[in-house]
């Protein structure tokens, strides 16, 4: 499911921090590394990277990485080149394995954690810092590093032609940001390249609507103070942000074809969507006041959704209900056959591109890189395989209920001085046994739990905001 990207301008209040504790605790969400992590991370930096075969030299290439200002932990670096009436995409990728040792100490905390858990003003990250923030990360201090770098070939449209991945050595020349990226471009000052992400980034938006797939981009949300209160100010998401996603993508994509071909691998998948829960989401457009003609399916109604609105962003929201069935699936006799797409891009996908911050991603870098090189595929990698898709489904419904625990603070928080007030909501489910359901309000965008009579779904309620409990992030609702 998409993540949810918040942060708070001021100091976090102390309430919220106390609420941020509850939630790590309740949830085991891991917090600092235990000393014997630490020192094999010293350890490791000290002896530099693990021996893992030839590496090829890339360093003359000038790779850069586009990410949110001031992030440390760069997992991709890429270099956009023309090829004949085509493209050549090179994406470099960190190469955690040449610093996590199979069986050690940082692989057994990674195995325990996951993924990065984020919340605001600070997060859990999936590695020690001395890794995923300076030795492995892809820095532009000058240093070279292990990558495993990808070479996507694409034609004129932007379909790809061929794909493969090498273990080499990369140097990160700059360290750019969405924001600044997309400054250049808007001023007409961009280099070659970065026009390339535009022309390659909007080729691959085309090709995601032809085949039917859709890409939820969920604005950042920011919590700041005036003296009214606590207030919510969303971001959207800048145009380079979902041309570099496609990069990402792309790179995914690659990496499922790969591994369906060898019968080997790790996808993620999403299964088609339920009717039920596509009606369920016309019924909550209708109530928002946002047009869905009959004849207009659920990708380009994503597409034309505009998240600067309160009730498009509410929509945009419940439309990442469709995602909770993502999952991932081992390539094995037991799986050839069956539906392995990701549904929702429309597309075989598998997750390669974020290694320092998601477990899954280090074993599909591995496989793919042994495929390409036609050597055997480690077996740490293959006895890990069928206990992975359990390992990281514990660790997205911790991730899963860690943010929404989070958005819960937040939405407390953003209504703490609104007691009393009576706000307009629309309801979108209902469980009819227990009287019970959810309305869904638009501004500010929040969804509240109640006890109804007498409405039916899609119906317009107004409801009093009674209460807020600000650790426990919670928010009583009931009807005016």
């Amino acid at each position: 499911m998409p993540a949810r990207h918040i942060s708070i301008a001021e100091q976090v209040p102390e309430q919220i921090r106390e609420g941020l504790d509850r939630l790590r605790t309740e949830l085991e969400v891991p917090q600092d590394f235990g000393p014997e992590v630490l020192a094999e991370a010293e350890r490791r930096v000290a002896a530099g990277p693990l021996e893992l075969g030839e590496r090829a030299d890339r360093t003359d290439l000038p790779f850069v990485t586009i990410d949110p200002e001031g992030s440390m932990d760069l997992d991709q670096a890429m270099y956009l080149q023309r090829e004949g009436d085509g493209y050549l995409v090179w994406y470099a990728i960190a190469d955690v394995a040449a610093w996590v040792e199979p069986g050690g100490a940082i692989d057994a905390e990674a195995q325990r954690r996951g993924q990065t858990f984020y919340a605001p003003s600070q997060r859990a990250p999936l590695h020690p810092p001395q890794l995923s923030e300076a030795a492995a990360s892809l820095l532009s201090d000058g240093t070279a590093r292990p990558a495993l770098v990808w070479q996507v070939r694409l034609d004129a449209t932007g379909a790809q032609t061929a794909a493969t991945v090498e273990r080499a050595l990369v140097r990160s020349t700059e360290r750019l940001s969405y924001t600044g990226v997309q400054q250049q471009l808007d001023a007409g000052q961009a280099p070659e390249w970065l026009l390339l992400l535009r022309e390659i980034g909007q080729l691959r938006q085309q090709q995601e609507i032809d085949r039917g797939g859709v890409s939820l981009n969920l604005p950042e949300q920011e919590i700041v103070a005036d003296e009214s209160g606590w207030h919510v100010v969303f971001r959207a998401p800048l145009p380079v942000e979902d041309w570099n996603a496609q990069i990402s993508l792309l790179t995914g994509m690659a990496a499922a074809g790969m591994m369906l071909e060898a019968g080997v691998g790790i996808l993620r998948t999403l299964p088609p969507a339920d009717e039920r829960d596509v009606a369920r989401l016309r019924r909550t457009a209708r109530s928002l006041g946002i047009d869905w003609p009959a004849e207009r399916d659920y990708p380009d109604f994503v597409r034309s959704l505009d998240v600067s609105q309160p009730s498009h962003l509410a929509m945009m929201t419940e439309c990442t209900t469709l995602f909770r069935g993502a999952a991932y699936t081992v390539i094995d006799e037991t799986t050839r056959g069956s539906n392995l797409k990701h549904n929702a891009l429309a597309a075989d996908y598998a997750h390669c591109t974020a290694p320092l911050r998601r477990l899954v991603d280090r074993y599909v870098g591995e496989i793919c890189v042994h495929l390409c090189a036609g050597t055997e595929i480690p077996q740490w990698v293959l006895e890990a395989l069928p206990a992975l898709p359990q390992t990281m489904a514990e660790s997205d419904r911790r991730a899963k209920k860690f943010e929404r625990g989070v958005v819960d603070l937040t939405e407390a928080l953003v209504l703490s001085n609104r007691i009393g007030e009576v706000f307009t909501g629309t309801l979108v489910d209902v469980d009819d046994k227990k009287g019970t359901g959810d309305i869904s309000i638009a501004d500010p965008a929040t969804e509240a739990h109640l006890k109804l009579d007498g409405v039916a779904l899609g119906d317009t309620v107004q409801v009093r905001l009674e209460s807020v409990d600000l650790v426990a992030g919670q928010v009583r609702f009931t009807s005016a």
